[in-house]
């Protein structure tokens, strides 16, 4: 399990590079999220998810505020959520998420930047039956043995628990996220290295240094894009 965390903090580091540009990404999920159901994160489960995952990444109570209070309003604004799968260089392969209100502009943006990169688009479910929808939660300051006895009297059932880099991972079912989180917070633990649910990869490949360097370019390209909200793959970025 100790790759799956390296990947995400990898992932994580570069978006914290990039404050601006995550801000507006996730002001857009939360607005979308909040009009799915009730702009309520205790009622609404999509919005709960979005909002524990903005709060380790430090975005503004004003940004989150905003997109709520638009998705209470009158905007007509429809997003569509969609999913790319393709393969980078040397098989590596990519999960994209999107959110658009134009499809005829993302899916070309999106295959542009797999064939750039040596890559090419897929057909759906040809990369995602190798990755696993994930709960991930992170926690420092405490043990793993600590972090078992807080989940064991809750009576929470998780898939896996690891301790590297002085951060315990918890990985969970989709359905479980909540309810990991509610049982720190029952013993005062509110803040986490990393909150979210994640598609993980079943299995990792390393690349040799041009096809890791042609890849990550093809994964930062693919941030770039204002549709785009998440990248997932299967490669592990070596030191």
């Amino acid at each position: 399990m100790g790759r799956k965390w390296n990947n995400i903090k990898e992932k994580k580091a570069s978006k914290d590079a990039n404050t601006s540009r995550i801000y507006a990404k996730f002001g857009l999920e939360i607005y979308v999220a909040a009009r799915k159901g009730e702009p309520d994160p205790e009622a609404n489960r999509a919005l709960k998810v979005v909002l524990e995952r903005a709060k380790t990444y430090n975005v503004p109570k004003a940004i989150i505020d905003r997109a709520i209070d638009k998705a209470k309003g009158s905007s007509d604004e429809i997003y569509e959520e969609l999913r790319y799968e393709g393969f980078g260089p040397n098989g590596s392969m990519v999960i994209v998420d999107a959110l658009t209100n134009n499809v005829n502009r993302t899916a070309p943006a999106v295959r542009s930047c797999f064939t750039k990169s040596g890559g090419n688009m897929g057909v759906s479910g040809s990369v995602s039956y190798m990755f696993d929808q994930t709960a991930v939660i992170g926690i420092e300051d405490k043990s793993m043995d600590e972090v078992m006895e807080i989940l064991l009297e809750a009576d929470v059932d998780v898939r896996d628990i690891v301790e590297e880099d002085e951060t315990v991972m918890v990985y969970a079912d989709p359905e479980q996220f909540s309810a990991v989180q509610e049982a720190f917070k029952q013993v005062g633990i509110t803040e986490f290295a990393i909150a979210e649910v994640t598609m993980l990869a079943q299995n990792f490949v390393t690349l040799p240094e041009d096809g890791q360097a042609q890849f990550e370019k093809l994964i930062d390209a693919l941030e770039d894009l204002e549709d785009v909200q998440q990248v997932y793959h299967n490669v592990e970025f070596e030191d």
